[in-house]
C-alpha cells in the first residue's frame, strides 16, 4: 500500500498499473490479489489509509502551530507551506483522484468528498473556537483558500503561495472575529 500510495500520488491512479506496483513493491501479483480483489479495492484501501494519516498529521501540526484558536486557524496555512515545500509534493491526492473519477457515485469519489468534508469540519470547529460571527461561512472561505493554494502550488511549484493565502486568511479571520 505504501508503494501504491507513492505511485498514485506521483503518477496518478489510471497511469499506475498493477504491474508497476508489483514490480516496485516486491510483492507478487498473487499476494496482491489475495488482499485486494481488484485495483479499485487497492485504491480504496490506499485512500482510506491516507485519509487517516493525512488528516491526523494536519490536525496535530495545526494544534501545535498556534496557542490560540486564531493562531491555529493561521497555522493551517503554515502547515500548507511546509507541505508545499516537500520534494514529494504532487498536490492533494484527493483532488487529483477525484479528477480521475468523473462518475458522481463511485466509492472512490465518495472517500475524496468525505476527506474534504472532514477537513472543512475541523476548520469550522476552529472558527467556532475563535469566536467567528458566522463560523460556517468563514470555514468555507478558509477551506476554499486552502484548496486554491494547494492547486496553485502544485501548478506553479511555488510554496510561497501559502504565504499569500495566509495573508488573505488573516483578513477574513479579522473581519469575522471583529
Amino acid at each position: 500500500m505504501k508503494t501504491a500510495l507513492a505511485l498514485f500520488a506521483r503518477n496518478g491512479i489510471h497511469a499506475t498499473g498493477i504491474d508497476t506496483i508489483v514490480e516496485q513493491s516486491g510483492v507478487t501479483k498473487k499476494t496482491l490479489y489475495a488482499h485486494f480483489r481488484s485495483k479499485e479495492e487497492l485504491v480504496l484501501a490506499v485512500l482510506r489509509q491516507y485519509d487517516g494519516l493525512a488528516r491526523n498529521e494536519f490536525m496535530r501540526r495545526v494544534e501545535r502551530g498556534g496557542e490560540t484558536p486564531r493562531g491555529r486557524l493561521l497555522a493551517v496555512f503554515d502547515f500548507a507551506e511546509r507541505w508545499f515545500q516537500q520534494n514529494d509534493f504532487y498536490g492533494c491526492l484527493f483532488i487529483n483522484t477525484i479528477g480521475e473519477y468523473s462518475s458522481k457515485d463511485t466509492p472512490i469519489r465518495q472517500i475524496c468528498q468525505e476527506y474534504k468534508k472532514l477537513v472543512k469540519g475541523y476548520i469550522q470547529e476552529l472558527c467556532v473556537e475563535a469566536g467567528a460571527s458566522d463560523p460556517q461561512s468563514l470555514a468555507e472561505e478558509l477551506a476554499l483558500l486552502l484548496e486554491g493554494a494547494t492547486v496553485t502550488a502544485q501548478i506553479s511549484q511555488s510554496p510561497k503561495i501559502a504565504k499569500t493565502a495566509k495573508r488573505a486568511a488573516k483578513a477574513l479571520i479579522d473581519k469575522a472575529t471583529a
